[in-house]
């Protein structure tokens, strides 16, 4: 296997990053505004970990096939005895076998260039005038299978560099999330923005309430800011959770819901996580919100935020609505941070005590930017024990990542 190149930036650039946690530094402005830097990015931490799709119900909608592009690779998804993922490409003269967003609903992928045919399962089905070749062995020529996994619901593909496996890279995420039960939840609302600024200056927003004081009163209203602990556990991810105040039964504007809990999940707190490389996920008392992440450009994000809930919520608007203006305060102040990551004066800074989240996040990608697959492994293997059910207590103090107090 090939080993896959660092990032195109001075590795003395990125060194500070990877300090201890209040040494360390925020990332050189090219890891935000360099072109180059997204693509590398899109190679090598989308199509070369595993990235989030969407919810395996919507995407099996409408079709057994649907192509999609992971990274900066074109992918055929097919729906058959198990969801397959597929590079999307004719193994005759590599034409796709759908547009990119195309679906279909038939019993073969059939290329339209020239009509080579693949079952559901990738194996070549008929390939026209091909019987008088010399040497010519179908078995071989199915399609170029990649990892795919259905993770509570979402369903996962490994595009590029061979990741570890989704067990391994979920690490204790899994654990933390499984009293949630997102895949029995059921899609109540979906606002889809653009946002003008780079996507991992949105995930560091989303990983700190440093700011919340001063952008988002209503949050702060049934939510401490300053509530919550940070994990260090196992996995390509990073979060936390915050308190709700004693008033609050969750995220609303008054605090109040519909009075329909999910069963089993925690009352009192809200989980926070990023999974590498653009899945954001808020889990509530009674429903688990996520933001799924695509770069269109270095200062532009694709940002889906859906909100799933349990039977017997009928109208979404408390929380739709809340998370909707908070949303739209946390895309003005990152748009607000990508111009000023795009001054020829910044110059990176250090972090607070309190966005030690924000921490354990720029030194992932920046031990990234150096060896891909090597941070992805270490990130995933120092502990491989999984996590059955939320820790008691979080990593030792030792730790970065332990408190956002």
């Amino acid at each position: 296997m090939t080993q896959p190149p660092a990032a195109p930036l001075d590795p003395a650039g990125i060194e500070p990053a990877l300090r201890p946690f209040g040494s360390s530094r925020t990332l050189p402005a090219a890891a935000y505004t360099d072109p180059a830097v997204l693509a590398w990015e899109r190679r090598h931490l989308f199509a070369g970990a595993w990235t989030t799709l969407g919810r395996l119900d919507e995407l099996s909608e409408g079709g057994n096939q649907r192509a999609v592009t992971v990274g900066d690779v074109g992918v055929l998804l097919t729906f058959g005895d198990r969801p397959r993922a597929f590079a999307n490409l004719c193994r005759h003269r590599a034409h796709e076998l759908l547009a990119d967003g195309e679906t279909a609903d038939r019993a073969a992928a059939v290329c339209p260039y020239h009509g080579w045919a693949y079952r559901l399962d990738g194996s070549l089905a008929t390939a026209p005038h091909m019987a008088g070749v010399a040497n010519f062995d179908g078995d071989e020529l199915g399609l170029v299978e990649l990892p795919a996994a259905v993770w509570h619901g979402w369903l996962l593909v490994n595009a590029g560099t061979p990741a570890p496996p989704v067990a391994e890279y979920t690490g204790a995420l899994d654990g933390l999330l499984r009293p949630y039960r997102p895949e029995t939840l059921r899609l109540g609302a979906r606002h889809v923005y653009a946002v003008e600024a780079n996507w991992k200056a949105i995930v560091e927003n989303y990983q700190e309430c440093y700011h919340c004081p001063l952008i988002h009163p209503e949050l702060c209203k049934v939510s401490p800011p300053t509530s919550g602990d940070n994990w260090a556990l196992p996995g390509a991810w990073v979060g936390g959770t915050m308190d709700l105040r004693e008033h609050a039964e969750t995220m609303s504007f008054d605090g109040r819901g519909a009075g329909v809990f999910i069963e089993g999940a925690p009352r009192r707190t809200v989980l926070y996580v990023t999974l590498l490389p653009n899945l954001l996920i808020s889990a509530h008392p009674d429903y688990v919100m996520t933001h799924r992440l695509t770069p269109l450009a270095p200062g532009r994000t694709e940002i889906e935020c859906s909100w799933y809930f349990p039977e017997g919520i009928d109208d979404p608007s408390y929380a739709a609505d809340f998370w909707d203006l908070t949303n739209r305060q946390d895309w003005a102040a990152t748009e607000s941070v990508q111009r000023g990551l795009s001054s020829p004066h910044y110059v990176p800074g250090p972090l607070a005590d309190n966005e030690d989240a924000v921490y354990q996040w720029i030194a992932l990608v920046a031990a990234a930017y150096l060896d891909p697959a090597g941070a992805i492994a270490a990130a995933c293997s120092w502990n491989t024990q999984p996590v059955s059910d939320p820790p008691a207590t979080t990593a030792p103090a030792s730790e970065p990542g332990t408190a956002r107090t």
